[in-house]
């Protein structure tokens, strides 16, 4: 009964999407990629045998958090084809030419006919689903085909409706899978106290991901001389609910600072306001760099008296963390604490706002230990970045342990490949 409803639910939400794609470029997006199901390349060559494994991501986020899950199968099993779902558009429309896999898709609508339409094409040897993604035919599909199924770097939470007495039909999708990687003991523990037992603390991926990125960093001289020798604050992923506290803050602050801004989402006209709201001289990246042109030898525009620069382009923000002092971290006001890992593995003190940021286990972490701080208004905010602009040994102290944090905990990858090598070694590859 609760399965008919659940599928019902599901084509009602795809009726409704279509709808919705009259008016919402993003929604549109999906529903065109919903109905754009090309033959899979590899089918029909030379290795149509090899072993297949599917990996499933919600979104970019959960792409970058299973990335170095991916690059480790790919080095592995060279010969392996890989195929890479997402849900989102976001992490389809960026990701959908990503080097490392052999076919890049959109996740069907979880209906029945759409999960045997596209297991049966794909035929995958083994399933991975990262973080989280609960989608009940898929699952149910999946163990009847007798598929190896794996959730990595999980994390549950006591609130979640697998733990509720009247969760049953979302706590028989946990028994699904074969094994779930979790990032933390407190998540084995309330999976075991629903009866499921084949659980191993490995940590999160996403570690490992940010590891890498740091190691591969790029060099940018505008930012080097936009910097110049002043203290530099990096705002990454800025909602308006945080660039509401930010704003009076950069208004009011007089001590050398440059700072670096990098909005959610890049909307010339939100930049705008904010630019008009701010009363220190600010620029967007991208006219800077179009005054430039290709010499990097005369960088005077982006020398004082330019206080604070825009960044409006994708892939630079994981590599300007290199150039930060400081790191906030938006997306906690409102929707969501974004990657505090990708600042924290450089060594930064690391601010963000509150109460969304309790279901991110690093993020809890980091407060404990010292290396972050949270906050709710600009006089809060204020208070902290004052003592650690002005104190060094405890600007030093912080960036230490976030460092630390970062560096003992990684090595997830290793631990989830352990558990896949179970599978894999009997299978064609």
């Amino acid at each position: 009964m609760f399965a008919f409803f659940y599928t019902l639910s599901i084509r009602f939400s795809v009726f409704l999407a279509h709808i919705v794609a009259l008016f919402h470029p993003k929604t549109r997006k999906w529903v065109e990629g919903q109905e754009a199901r090309g033959a899979l390349s590899f089918r029909g060559d030379e290795n149509s045998n090899a072993l297949v494994v599917w990996i499933h991501a919600a979104s970019l986020g959960e792409f970058e958090q299973g990335r170095p899950v991916i690059e480790a199968l790919r080095n592995d099993y060279p010969q392996a084809r890989i195929v890479l779902s997402f849900f989102s558009p976001s992490g389809y429309e960026i990701r959908k030419d990503y080097d490392q896999v052999d076919e890049v898709r959109y996740l069907p609508a979880d209906t029945p006919r759409n999960v045997k339409r596209f297991l049966d094409e794909i035929r995958p040897d083994v399933a991975l689903f990262i973080k989280y993604e609960f989608w009940y035919n898929y699952l149910h599909e999946l163990k009847k085909r007798q598929i190896p199924t794996l959730l990595f770097s999980a994390i549950f939470r006591p609130n979640q409706l697998f733990f509720k007495p009247y969760g049953g039909f979302y706590r028989n999708m946990l028994f699904c899978f074969d094994k779930i990687l979790v990032q933390n003991e407190a998540s084995k523990q309330l999976l075991n106290s629903v009866g499921y037992s084949s659980v191993t603390v490995a940590g999160d991926t996403r570690l490992d991901r940010v590891v890498q990125i740091a190691k591969q960093a790029k060099r940018y001289p505008e930012i080097e001389a936009f910097k110049d020798t002043d203290p530099l604050l990096v705002i990454a992923s800025a909602w308006p609910d945080d660039m509401e506290v930010l704003i009076p803050f950069l208004n009011q602050w007089d001590a050398p600072l440059k700072v670096i801004i990098a909005p959610h989402e890049i909307n010339p006209e939100q930049i705008e306001q904010w630019q008009k709201a701010l009363t220190k001289k600010s620029e967007r990246f991208t006219v800077c760099s179009l005054q430039l042109g290709k010499e990097v030898s005369s960088l005077d525009t982006l020398h004082s008296p330019l206080d604070i620069l825009f960044l409006d382009t994708i892939g630079m923000l994981a590599s300007l963390f290199r150039y930060a002092d400081f790191a906030y971290v938006g997306g906690a006001f409102k929707d969501g604490l974004h990657n505090t890992m990708e600042p924290a593995v450089f060594g930064i003190p690391i601010f963000f706002g509150q109460p969304y940021y309790k279901k991110f286990q690093e993020a809890l972490d980091l407060l404990q230990l010292g290396g972050a701080t949270t906050l709710s208004t600009t006089q809060e905010f204020t208070a902290a970045f004052t003592e650690v602009y002005q104190q060094l040994a405890i600007r030093q102290q912080k960036a230490a342990i976030c460092y630390d944090y970062v560096q003992k905990n990684a090595g997830a990858t290793a631990k989830v490949m352990d558990s896949l090598r179970e599978w894999l070694p009997s299978r064609k590859f």
